[in-house]
């Protein structure tokens, strides 16, 4: 396919009306496939690593792209092909889904059109991240119910668009209040344990989608290892033995999007090695579980990155960095970084806390411009917007490089078998199922 016959076809699929969405969607799906850029799943590569038949030397990047996402995508294509990297995932969370106006379906045809763009061949990982409970609507039985239904068609939703990883993140409804770490993460695991079950009956035949779990909100006190025994001994008793799940997330000493000076700067974490390294010990040792998963890190100092793989976390989430290149860009043309400040004093007043500097308020709010600007952003000037995405692309190779994945395409696929399944029934998502879906999108990074 010509790459101008691509690039409009993947702008028929975020900007046209939704017939014209749905037909550029499913002719992308397909020409993907007949290309050989295999949307997969990356959980025989994690069993494996649960078994003790690979002991991997690096973590693997879960990038969250908010902004940009078509030529972000195609910028980790070229990186990723550059240095014969494999075990690399796009992931967007259940809250970035509202605010950055990307429907699953949207997110995904974005990915594979790049994948066609810069010519890819071999198995693509499409996650969906932080598919999260709120706390606030399980607290009555009504609420309860609403939000399993919403998750549930969320996570239809994301399968129908071809994302064979989902993290659940039901950690959120952990109650510190009980004496027992079992009482603790009673609702976190038999909830873990309902989703893993729903996903099983509705992923396609020949697809085993990797699940992750959450064991304990990031930004809260750091996981703990009886915490983990309790969260997968629950799993186990609910799934009749299984373990499930590929992974889970825990909580290090790091925040979602960095904790934000007066200045608007970014308050240094400090991450405690130790938990990932112990955490990973358990799992594979007593569950035949991958490992754990690092959240809230794209804004850590860039010396850090390479102890990831020393202490052993199989996975990492990166987010917020990547958002702050395109909107902190030195070429984004200053009438709209304006009109996205003025537009979250306009829109986001009700988020602001007592105290806040302006920086501090626009730094927390302005992802909430993301969809708004989406257009604005696409159809920017070449000269400004091809030296945000070479510095993007700058910053995907060098957390390429430092979380070990160089050269990981041979062991990739020497797991990951990318065949494709029948092609689900593809359309955009209806106006029922897009309200069912949408959540606060304060949660989750």
């Amino acid at each position: 396919m010509a790459h101008h016959e691509i690039d409009k076809l993947i702008r028929d699929a975020v900007f046209g009306d939704d017939a014209g969405k749905a037909k550029a969607r499913k002719a992308i799906h397909m020409q993907a496939r007949q290309s050989g850029a295999i949307s997969s799943s990356i959980y025989p590569l994690y069993r494996a690593i649960g078994r003790g038949e690979l002991d991997p030397k690096f973590t693997v990047p879960a990038f969250n792209i908010r902004a940009l996402t078509y030529d972000s995508a195609r910028a980790m294509f070229r990186a990723a092909k550059r240095h014969d990297v494999g075990a690399f995932i796009f992931e967007i969370a259940r809250s970035e889904i509202g605010y950055t106006e990307q429907r699953p379906a949207e997110y995904a045809a974005a990915v594979l059109a790049a994948a066609i763009r810069e010519g890819w061949k071999g198995p693509i990982f499409i996650q969906g991240d932080h598919f999260q409970a709120s706390a606030k609507k399980w607290a009555t039985e009504e609420g309860k119910k609403s939000e399993v239904k919403a998750l549930e068609s969320l996570i239809d939703e994301a399968i129908a668009a071809e994302f064979y990883n989902i993290d659940i993140d039901t950690s959120t409804l952990v109650d510190l209040s009980f004496p027992t770490r079992e009482a603790q993460q009673r609702t976190n695991y038999e909830y873990t344990a309902h989703f893993t079950k729903y996903i099983r009956s509705k992923q396609p035949k020949g697809i085993d989608i990797s699940i992750g779990g959450e064991i304990g909100e990031v930004g809260k006190y750091n996981t703990q290892p009886d915490e983990v025994r309790a969260y997968m001994d629950g799993i186990r008793r609910k799934l009749g033995g299984e373990s499930g799940i590929a992974k889970i997330s825990v909580q290090t000493g790091t925040s979602h999007g960095g904790v934000p000076m007066a200045d608007g700067s970014i308050a240094e974490a400090k991450i405690d090695f130790n938990v990932l390294k112990e955490v990973t010990a358990i799992l594979r040792k007593e569950y035949g579980v991958a490992g754990s998963v690092q959240h809230g890190a794209s804004t850590l100092p860039e010396q850090v990155f390479n102890k990831f793989p020393e202490s052993k976390a199989v996975e990492i989430h990166l987010a917020t960095g990547f958002q702050n290149m395109v909107l902190d860009a030195a070429t984004l043309p200053k009438e709209m970084k304006e009109e996205i400040r003025q537009f979250c004093f306009a829109n986001c007043a009700d988020e602001r806390k007592s105290g806040e500097t302006d920086e501090q308020f626009v730094y927390k709010t302005r992802k909430k411009a993301i969809g708004p600007f989406k257009q604005r952003m696409w159809d920017m000037d070449e000269k400004a917007k091809q030296p945000i995405v070479d510095a993007l692309e700058k910053k995907f190779e060098f957390l390429m490089e430092k979380l070990g994945v160089f050269g990981s395409r041979d062991i990739v696929n020497r797991y990951v078998k990318a065949t494709p399944v029948d092609l689900p029934e593809y359309a955009a998502a209806s106006a029922e199922l897009t309200a069912a879906a949408t959540v606060d999108p304060n949660e989750g990074e």
